[in-house]
């Protein structure tokens, strides 16, 4: 059975400071924070237990953001957790998948679909680009490519634009971007 939500009027202030800083993950659920997933994540920062620069999908806007949120000071994320990249999906490469359900497996948001025995296919607005799927994959048939119709990938702008914490803090920004 699964929980309601619960208004916000109802919620203490650790459960709407987690909610804030899980609203700011960029939702990759790529584990390379050290946490299962965004929302333990947030949890630990929430509880202090956690710093506030172990997200490298969120770069350093996220960070920056993060540490508004918190009330801590502001500083780089943590480079040794991994590159901040621009965005980029999974595609199977069709004719190389033996349909071995290893990358459906090691999807951590369902975004993968298939058979056993049949070939796969990713669905791309659910695809966070998090890479888990690639090492799962015992024949290479995973490539990561920009996102449909994006024709940023790869440019400053699109590395700026990764994180919704990065498109909070812009769009929260009084001066123009250049």
């Amino acid at each position: 059975m699964r929980a309601l939500p619960v208004h916000p009027s109802r919620m203490t202030a650790p459960a709407l400071l987690v909610e804030r800083l899980d609203r700011l993950l960029p939702q990759t659920q790529c584990g390379q924070c050290g946490f299962d997933g965004c929302r333990p994540y947030a949890e630990a920062m929430a509880l202090g237990t956690a710093d506030i620069d172990r997200c490298p999908p969120g770069g350093d806007a996220g960070a920056r953001a993060l540490a508004h949120a918190t009330g801590r000071p502001a500083r780089p994320y943590d480079r040794s957790r991994g590159l901040h990249k621009p965005p980029l999906v999974a595609l199977v490469v069709e004719a190389d998948c033996i349909g071995c359900t290893k990358c459906i497996r090691a999807c951590p948001v369902d975004a993968i679909v298939g058979g056993a025995k049949r070939m796969h296919v990713v669905v791309e607005p659910l695809c966070t680009g998090c890479e888990l799927c690639i090492p799962a994959c015992p024949v290479d048939c995973i490539v990561l490519l920009p996102p449909a119709g994006d024709t940023r990938a790869g440019t400053p702008q699109a590395e700026a634009s990764t994180s919704p914490a990065s498109r909070n803090t812009a769009s929260a920004s009084s001066s123009p971007s250049p």
